[in-house]
């Protein structure tokens, strides 16, 4: 299976001419949050697959009126084609807006609400986010900042994936596009990356450890 994920920069690479056969053979499409709405809707019109989504913290604008032809999958495990995916979008609070701006409470509070949800599907296989995991390629200053929780989820879960945006590559030469932590490949989705991954095998039995978690 191939990935696209996308964050924060519309790539002129895909808003541009030949955007068809720029996103042939991608077989899904994830989005980290801080594009434009209609930079997704362009997107849908050239290709098939999924586009599924979480917020950013310059979202706001879409409330009321979500991208057309996407999939939000803030706050829930949605599974595709047996590929099983946790939405996280929103970053950490920095200041008094009202835009996907949380405290370490506040998100530690959304993910215990998808327990029961990643429990019933056993597990996650992609942890998807908008801002990092503490610690984690996040930033120094307080909107950069990554979520404790997210590193406690990886440690939980042990997702084979987390994808993240929020910090773009170009605030520090020595970020990397792609490390790990454990035995999870940690990506940083700014502007655009294309990776492949096993396909998920729906009627794989899926084990996980119930007594590992935290409720």
């Amino acid at each position: 299976m191939k990935i696209l994920a996308i964050s924060d920069v519309p790539s002129k690479a895909l808003w541009d001419y030949n955007t068809r056969e720029k996103l042939e053979g991608i077989d899904l499409i994830l989005s980290c949050g801080d594009l434009p709405k209609k930079y997704l809707e362009y997107l849908t019109n050239f290709t098939t697959v999924p586009i599924l989504y979480v917020h950013g913290n310059h979202d706001g604008s879409y409330r009321g009126d979500e991208p057309g032809g996407c999939i939000c999958v803030d706050d829930q495990v949605f599974v595709w084609n047996g590929l099983r995916i946790m939405g996280l979008g929103g970053c950490f609070r920095y200041n008094q807006e009202d835009t996907y701006q949380y405290t370490e409470a506040a998100m530690r509070r959304r993910a215990r609400k998808l327990w029961l949800q990643a429990h019933k599907v056993g597990g996650i296989d992609i942890l998807l986010t908008h801002a990092p995991a503490s610690g984690l390629n996040d930033g120094t200053d307080r909107a950069h900042k990554g979520f404790v929780c997210f590193s406690e989820l990886l440690d939980e879960y042990q997702p084979a994936w987390f994808v993240h945006g929020h910090v773009h590559l170009n605030y520090d030469a020595k970020l990397p596009r792609v490390c790990t932590r454990g035995n999870t490949t940690v990506i940083n989705a700014t502007e655009r990356y294309v990776f492949e991954i096993p396909d998920p095998d729906p009627l794989q039995k899926r084990k996980f450890l119930w007594g590992s978690a935290k409720k």
